[in-house]
């Protein structure tokens, strides 16, 4: 029997498609990939304000008295220490220390917010309940109710003090806060990666096109506009930011997808997967690792493309013909998950992993179209194991 594949749809497609949109899938749900130039649509988030339909999120509900204990025991990340208004960024492994999930948690006073990836959705409850057994936990699925959001760029911080009175500076990051914009309310956090800041707005779906049009006027309003996945893309690659179901999955533990400072606490206690964690962490050894890639040339390999060890004749890398011709002789190290221009680096850079001998700074490896070598990105976040 032939499975078929449904892409979950944006709630806001009809917004986008006043506006020219072309689609594409990007974690398992129809998005713009572009409003008919990705390049300007760069440039509002690198320069002015850019607004972004994040409607591939779940959203899910945890209350009850040991609702802070369970989910500390279930991911990562250390959500004991989470004061309300505060968030933290982790992964849900299973057993064998396979990430089965990143999942990022907003403490509220009277709840804990659980939000991932829709796509993976019924996954996520089912590994869930399947481990509330005497807990005082309810969990509720609220992914139908909420619609999300995004500002980023230079001027989100004032665009959010215009528009709702939000001190964006005043909190940190993942930190959150219920706010009023134009009567709408949300659930405004901050998520800030690397150099560009940027917000992510929570709100009752039923309020979402008004909301979406409320804060494309406002970006436009200071030179920004609506932007597509195809420049989403290029801006994480040139921030590290991995994406989960593209850069990683269920085939990785979280050494393997270099997320090990970001996404764990090493200090919170017992969770799911823990063992292999420590075990990896003590003894120090991978045999493929994420790194980013940038590569020689205008060619942009293709998700999934082979990477191999350089050759050992150097006449052997003059050439694509070479590269090509000699492709079935090489040592396969690995491959390639993702790649764009980038106009902050100006080169084709990428994501992919490799093995060990290739994971340093300055290794140089191989494609069928040519040559590329590992370089080094700061890390997209880092663990702040002070949450209160």
């Amino acid at each position: 029997m032939t499975s078929t594949h449904t892409a979950i749809e944006t709630p806001l497609r009809a917004e986008h498609e006043k506006l020219g949109a072309t689609f594409r899938e990007y974690f398992g749900c129809t998005l713009p990939a572009n409003y008919g130039d990705a390049q300007r649509e760069y440039k509002f988030a690198r320069e002015s304000l850019a607004l972004i339909d994040t409607n591939y999120r779940a959203v899910l509900s945890f209350t009850g008295k040991d609702r802070i204990r369970y989910l500390n025991a279930m991911l990562t990340g250390n959500i004991r220490d989470l004061a309300p208004g505060h968030g933290d960024i982790s992964l849900l492994l299973n057993p064998q220390g396979r990430i089965l999930a990143e999942v990022e948690t907003l403490a509220l006073d009277d709840r804990l917010l659980a939000i991932s990836h829709a796509t993976i959705r019924a996954r996520l409850i089912e590994t869930f309940d399947k481990f509330i057994i005497m807990d005082d936990v309810a969990l509720k699925d609220c992914t139908d109710k909420f619609g999300t959001l995004a500002l980023e760029g230079p001027r989100t911080p004032v665009a959010l003090r215009e528009l709702c009175g939000l001190d964006f500076d005043s909190l940190p990051e993942f930190g959150h806060v219920e706010k009023s914009v134009a009567g709408i309310p949300c659930r405004i956090i901050r998520h800030s990666r690397g150099e560009i800041p940027a917000a992510e707005f929570l709100a009752p779906r039923e309020n979402l096109t008004a909301l979406w049009n409320l804060l494309l006027n406002a970006a436009r309003a200071r030179g920004g506009g609506a932007v597509g996945y195809e420049a989403v893309n290029i801006l994480r690659l040139e921030e590290n930011v991995a994406w989960y179901g593209v850069d990683f999955d269920e085939n990785q533990i979280p050494h393997q997808a270099a997320l090990e400072a970001s996404h764990i606490s090493y200090t919170k206690g017992c969770y799911t997967g823990q063992e292999i964690v420590e075990r990896v962490r003590s003894r120090g050894q991978i045999q493929r690792r994420r790194v980013m890639l940038r590569f020689a040339g205008d060619a942009i390999p293709r998700a999934g493309e082979t990477l191999f060890a350089p050759a050992e004749n150097p006449a052997e890398n003059s050439t694509n013909r070479d590269n090509e011709r000699g492709t079935e002789n090489k040592s396969e190290i690995g491959f390639v998950t993702r790649a764009a221009r980038s106009p902050k680096f100006g080169a084709v850079i990428g994501m992919g992993y490799v093995r060990r001998e290739q994971m340093d700074p300055g290794s140089k490896v191989q494609w069928s179209g040519g040559n590329a070598e590992v370089f080094e990105l700061p890390a997209a976040r880092k663990k702040n194991e002070s949450c209160a």
